[in-house]
Order: C-alpha cells, then sequence, then structure tokens
C-alpha cells in the first residue's frame, strides 16, 4: 500500500459558504431540517477534530454531544458565516471536557478498520494504522488537519472553511505534516 492510499476515497463535497451561512440563519430562527443539513455537512469536520484528541469509539459518541452543545447555543452565534469555526471551537472544548470529567487515557485509540478498507489485505490496514500512530504523535494542528484530510476525505479549502483556519495556514499544516508523516514513516521502515 502506498501512502498516497491513505487518502480516504469519498467525494469531496462542494463548499458553499453562502449556503451554510443561510441553513445557519434558518436553523437560528429555529428550522430543525437546516439544523440537520449543517449536521450533515459538518459532522466529519468535528469527527476528525474529536479523533486527533479521543478514541475513536469516544469520537463517535462526541460528536453528538457537540451538534446538542451546538443547537443550544446556536442563538449565541452573532456572525452566521463563522458557524465553521465556531463549531470546531466547541469540540476542541468537549474534548479537553472529556478528559477533565472522565478518565485519562494515555493514548488514542485507533479505529477497528478504517473508511473505504473493506476488502484490504491485512498489512495494508496494518501500515495505514501504522501512520495513524504516528499521526496521533504529530503537533496538534498537524495532526487535527491530516485527520481531516486523510481520515474524513476533506479537501484543503474545506478544512479551511469548515474549522475557520486560513487557507495558507491549513496549506501550511498540511505540508508540513505531511513531511513529518513521511519522515517518521521512513525512519520506522529503515532496519
Amino acid at each position: 500500500m502506498g501512502r498516497s492510499s491513505l487518502l480516504s476515497e469519498k467525494p469531496a463535497g462542494h463548499i458553499d459558504a453562502g449556503s451554510d451561512t443561510g441553513l445557519v440563519t434558518a436553523a437560528q430562527r429555529g428550522d430543525r431540517s437546516a439544523f440537520g443539513r449543517l449536521y450533515d455537512r459538518f459532522s466529519p469536520m468535528v469527527h476528525g477534530i474529536l479523533l486527533s484528541r479521543v478514541s475513536a469509539a469516544d469520537a463517535d459518541d462526541l460528536v453528538h454531544d457537540v451538534f446538542l452543545t451546538a443547537l443550544r447555543q446556536l442563538r449565541s452565534l452573532r456572525n452566521a458565516s463563522a458557524f465553521g469555526g465556531w463549531l470546531a471551537q466547541i469540540a476542541r472544548n468537549r474534548a479537553r471536557d472529556y478528559y477533565r470529567r472522565g478518565p485519562q487515557k494515555d493514548e488514542v485509540q485507533l479505529p477497528d478498520s478504517l473508511p473505504g478498507a473493506g476488502a484490504e489485505s491485512a498489512s495494508a490496514e496494518a501500515e495505514a494504522h501504522a501512520a495513524l500512530r504516528i499521526i496521533q504523535e504529530l503537533p496538534e494542528a498537524y495532526r487535527e488537519t491530516l485527520l481531516l484530510r486523510l481520515v474524513e476525505g476533506m479537501t484543503g479549502p474545506e478544512i479551511a472553511s469548515r474549522t475557520g483556519l486560513a487557507s495558507g495556514s491549513v496549506r501550511v499544516n498540511l505540508h508540513r505534516g505531511m513531511k513529518l508523516l513521511h519522515e517518521r514513516l521512513s525512519q520506522k521502515e529503515r532496519p
């Protein structure tokens, strides 16, 4: 399995910030269907952020908590176009609170299987898990953007739009994170 096969096969949806803003505004007025569409659009980002901080099973559970918090606090969001960054911060805070209140774990657990890895060989999956373990050891900024890109299948512009990070920051984080990942994988392969 080549390193490029770590990339998700999921098709990336086109980001339309105006549409997201309209959905946020509608959801703020009580439109549950608009909030449901926001959930569909932003849950991969929230999951990726959580996955960079907690176990896969906990990330799945916490996605729901993040969106419940967002729903309760949605009326306090003053700038509808900032929804992605606001939601990303709720996810980061929820992960931090989880460790304050819950049992401490030294290592983030990895998912039992990778998205889209159904028929891949066991050795390919083992290599992907090794790459994920290395990603977990990277600095937080690189870890989060790499997981959103490689596990959740988001593009650089999607990551920037959804998290509220500057496009340049996302590009730099992805570039530096991929470079570190490649270096560490290369070191691991050497005898």
